[in-house]
């Protein structure tokens, strides 16, 4: 889980028609400022010039793959495809990208035979690999996350990387769109009778014979979105200053009201990444939880990506309004 994001953290109805070599078209405003070289500043302050608008561009994180795919570019090269194709599939490819690694070691040599006109990295990456990335094409770095503003975080990103590639207009369009999920899911809540309600979202995996979960706090994506549903984060550990994630094991949810829903995303495909369903089902402690017991345990579809953009978290607005419906 997170711990992929270290050690590298459907698609929509108005992406543009693109081909396979990891180009798109872009609109006709932006034709217009085709020819513009551009000056970005990214995350970490650095100066990133560009001739025009990005067309070949490889992403070393999946946030920026999704992003890309939501704004119709096609990216050239993917850190990890499998691990995408398994964990994003609210933006699923739409061409067959070159996979240059994982994404904490991105193959220097690969990214630099795709002869990129853009690399787009994160904070998560170790300086020494974007320092190297440098030396094989413009390298635009992305704050990872902020347990400040998850939101506004998320949405500086899209903006950053629609900015790169001239595709300010769907920018603009998949932010109202989700503003429009999060409105539709509150409001479904609420005729739900659940506007209000106690609510952890978690996630976890085993190590060994250690299990460990891992709550999503308010400062996190998942939890900023919760709220905006209307629903109160139950969560009493304290989350990280980028990511908002909590560290406990299944002793702590016993911190958890008793009326508490509690959700998780497991995906079986990734080995040890769903305890719930596994091996909690004969732990003492976890059965015993009130919460347990009374069948408030949700188990949201795999392939809801909790750390990605717009379009994941359309989907898992969508996933929470039809678990908590029932």
């Amino acid at each position: 889980m997170r711990r992929l994001l270290i050690t590298a953290a459907t698609a929509t109805a108005a992406a543009l028609a693109l081909s396979a070599c990891g180009t798109t078209e872009p609109s006709a405003d932006d034709k217009k400022k085709s020819a513009e070289p551009l000056t970005l500043t990214d995350a970490t302050g650095a100066k990133v010039k560009l001739d025009g608008p990005a067309r070949k561009v490889v992403g070393t994180e999946w946030n920026a793959v999704e992003n890309l795919v939501s704004l119709g570019v096609d990216p050239t090269g993917v850190a990890d495809v499998k691990g995408y194709k398994t964990w994003d599939t609210a933006v699923p490819l739409k061409n067959e990208p070159k996979d240059i690694g994982t994404r904490g070691e991105p193959s220097m040599d690969t990214v630099a035979s795709l002869k990129p006109d853009l690399v787009i990295a994160t904070t998560d990456l170790p300086a020494a690999a974007v320092k190297q990335l440098r030396k094989v094409a413009p390298v635009l770095t992305l704050r990872a996350a902020d347990a400040a503003d998850p939101i506004g975080q998320m949405t500086k990103n899209l903006d950053l990387i629609a900015e790169a590639t001239g595709t300010t207009q769907q920018a603009e369009k998949l932010k109202k769109g989700f503003e429009a999920k999060l409105a539709e899911g509150r409001k479904a809540l609420a005729g739900a009778g659940r506007d209000g309600a106690e609510f952890a979202f978690a996630d976890g995996y085993v190590t060994g014979n250690q299990t460990s979960i891992r709550p999503y706090t308010s400062g996190s994506l998942i939890g900023a979105v919760n709220e905006k549903l209307g629903l109160k984060n139950n969560w009493k550990v304290k989350g990280d200053k980028s990511y908002g994630l909590g560290a406990t094991d299944v002793e702590g949810l016993t911190e958890l009201d008793d009326d508490v829903q509690f959700a998780y995303i497991g995906n079986d495909d990734d080995k040890g990444s769903n305890p719930f369903s596994g091996v909690l089902k004969k732990d003492k402690v976890w059965t015993s939880l009130p919460f347990v017991k009374k069948g408030n345990v949700h188990r949201l579809p795999d392939g809801v990506w909790m750390f990605g953009g717009p379009e994941s978290m359309n989907q898992y607005v969508d996933s929470v309004v039809k678990a908590l419906k029932k």
